[in-house]
């Protein structure tokens, strides 16, 4: 039976944070604002509004800059945010340290390896091409690929399908409450990085497991997810 493992991918493969923020910036000015938003890693940075998506991030640009009801304004320059961020998509992202290695270790093992990201898939894609990993997936969706997106259960359920598994063979990498809400909706094991802008105060999320480096990841999912030996469970050694 295949064992998978779905990965978010916006803050728990790849760091995307200061491409995010510069194409929230660039498209705050196409609106007639400044670009507020900051990429650093001090205690004013946006880089948890990043992670949190493109609207998240307009809406705290221009609630910042006064606009009482910035809705209107986040619909209209989200289509610009997206036209940015495509064009600079991997200027700055990067895969997090030790991010490969675990992915190929999980494929020796039998682990499928899929993506479920509130993304756009065809970002997500290009994004994936350019960090040269997108090979490695057996399934990629996207906000776009169904009717409905995480927390939703069914965006990851349906990518643990199409992956090859069942949910009750899966896991869930992931990085933010939306990932632990579709994780747990779904009834499948969620593992939080601690590496976010949160740090290991993520752990107040009560997840299966945390990790603060992807070489803790592949024995921490072969305990959560034994592998079939001999018709029976078995844990890797």
């Amino acid at each position: 039976m295949t064992r998978v493992a779905v990965f978010d991918l916006d803050g728990t493969l790849a760091d995307t944070a200061a491409d995010l923020i510069a194409a929230a910036n660039a498209a705050l000015i196409e609106l007639g604002f400044h670009g507020t938003l900051d990429a650093g890693d001090g205690a004013g940075a946006d880089r948890a509004t990043a992670f949190a998506g493109g609207r998240a991030m307009l809406r705290a640009g221009l609630t910042r800059q006064g606009v009482a009801e910035p809705e209107d304004l986040v619909e209209r320059g989200f289509p610009m945010l997206l036209a940015h961020y495509e064009a600079g998509i991997a200027e700055r992202t990067r895969l997090y340290p030790g991010v490969e290695a675990a992915l190929d270790l999980l494929a020796v093992r039998g682990w499928s390896l899929a993506i479920c990201t509130n993304k756009p898939v065809l970002l997500a894609d290009l994004l994936l091409v350019r960090l040269g990993v997108r090979e490695r997936f057996a399934a990629v969706l996207g906000a776009d690929s169904l009717s409905v997106r995480k927390p939703d259960p069914l965006h990851l359920t349906e990518t643990v399908v199409r992956a090859g598994g069942t949910p009750d063979r899966a896991v869930l990498v992931g990085d933010t409450v939306t990932d632990r809400d579709a994780a747990r909706a779904a009834r499948i094991p969620c593992v939080l990085v601690a590496f976010g802008p949160e740090g290991r105060g993520i752990a107040r999320l009560d997840p299966a497991g945390l990790i603060d480096d992807y070489a803790e990841l592949p024995p921490l999912l072969e305990r959560l997810v034994p592998a079939f030996r001999g018709g029976r469970m078995k844990r890797a050694e």
